[in-house]
């Protein structure tokens, strides 16, 4: 599970979700980052296409630590 921030989400409430890396089909920086999910639902968020691949690999790595 990854943390990402909704696009354009109000200031106040920040608009963070948390989403399940395992369902990640494809990334896109178009310019705005778009995550497409396994479902082809596509999600846009505030992180850069990098910082969401960063994400998910440290969260794979977490997995095979154990």
């Amino acid at each position: 599970m990854i943390k990402l921030t909704k696009f354009n989400s109000d200031a106040n409430k920040r608009g963070e979700f948390i989403l399940n890396a395992e369902i990640i089909e494809t990334i896109e920086q178009t310019p705005d980052t778009v995550v497409t999910l396994t479902n082809g639902k596509k999600l846009i968020v505030e992180e850069n296409m990098e910082e969401v691949v960063r994400r998910v690999m440290t969260y794979r790595r977490a997995l095979h630590k154990f």
